[in-house]
């Protein structure tokens, strides 16, 4: 009498999880992460808030203590006191009001043409289409220090000095976001679509307003998030073309702080500090749309 060996199996409840499990991916359940999960995800946010933190504690301290070794790794009780003394004497309100005036019609008008550009490169059938889109990618790569000499120099031709439209004008358009919205068209506005908008007789600029955009806005956010940082990030080009005493960036401003024969670190710590809460608070109050509308995109896509 012979005995055949079979192999182990699975317990049945421990199949029926498994099944469970794999039910749960495909239908597109939520899959929770392990402790190893978590503890990377809580390294990875406490390196990202570092330098945040620091410039707090940097803040709240004086340049003497700054200066010992090791530095100060907790808070002082000059937080307050130096945050008010730099929004004085940047003049930071109005520079708020500034930068966000720039950033904001730099991000929506980058938005609207990159959108409409992104469509003509992924869905209209013309001449030249890929040798003008390699040219805009093309531009990507020029280092922008390369165009400062002949944009101050029509700056100054038109009599643009210290005012805003010198800092508006250059960011009206990018190259990245022409980019950007071609690459996502593509995938998530299908021809078809577009013909059944044509065969109902809707003209290219009704196409663009009822289809394009409403397939495009998770990208748009998207693009619209990063455009405004960008812009409100920007320093080289604002510092050449207005002062701190006229109509200054938030950027200009804070540039202006600490200025002397020792400059006051803490000082410009707060500035700084002041100058990246607004981004903060944009993010905290739309950032959840903004994954989201990214999600979407993804699952369209």
């Amino acid at each position: 009498m012979t005995t055949t060996l079979t192999p182990p199996t699975d317990t049945p409840p421990q199949k029926s999880k498994r099944v469970r499990r794999s039910k749960a991916a495909r239908a597109g359940g939520t899959l929770h992460g392990g402790p190893i999960a978590y503890l990377i995800l809580i390294v990875f946010t406490l390196v990202s808030l570092f330098p945040l933190v620091w410039t707090a504690i940097a803040a709240s301290r004086d340049n003497q203590r700054l200066a010992e070794n090791p530095p100060p790794f907790w808070f002082g009780s000059g937080l307050f006191d130096k945050l008010e003394v730099a929004w004085t004497d940047a003049n930071l309100g109005e520079a708020f009001i500034n930068t966000t005036l720039v950033a904001g019609i730099s991000a929506i008008t980058i938005v609207i043409l990159s959108t409409i550009a992104g469509f003509a490169f992924a869905k209209l059938r013309f001449k030249g289409r890929n040798a003008l889109m390699l040219i805009v990618i093309g531009t990507m790569m020029v280092p922008p220090q390369l165009s400062v000499i002949p944009l101050y120099m029509m700056v100054a031709k038109l009599d643009w000095s210290d005012q805003l439209q010198a800092v508006i004008l250059p960011s009206l358009v990018s190259a990245f976001g022409v980019f950007f919205m071609r690459q996502y068209l593509l995938q998530a506005l299908p021809d078809e679509i577009i013909e059944a908008a044509r065969v109902d007789g809707a003209s290219s600029w009704r196409v663009i307003w009822h289809v394009v955009f409403p397939a495009a806005r998770p990208a748009m956010a998207v693009l619209g998030m990063l455009m405004f940082v960008q812009t409100w990030n920007d320093f080289l080009w604002p510092f050449l073309v207005l002062t701190q005493n006229g109509n200054p960036t938030v950027q200009v401003a804070v540039a202006g702080l600490g200025r002397g024969y020792t400059p006051d670190q803490s000082l410009i710590m707060a500035g700084a500090l002041l100058g990246t809460l607004p981004l903060l608070i944009v993010f905290a109050i739309f950032g959840k749309q903004i994954v989201g509308g990214i999600m979407q995109g993804a699952v369209k896509g």
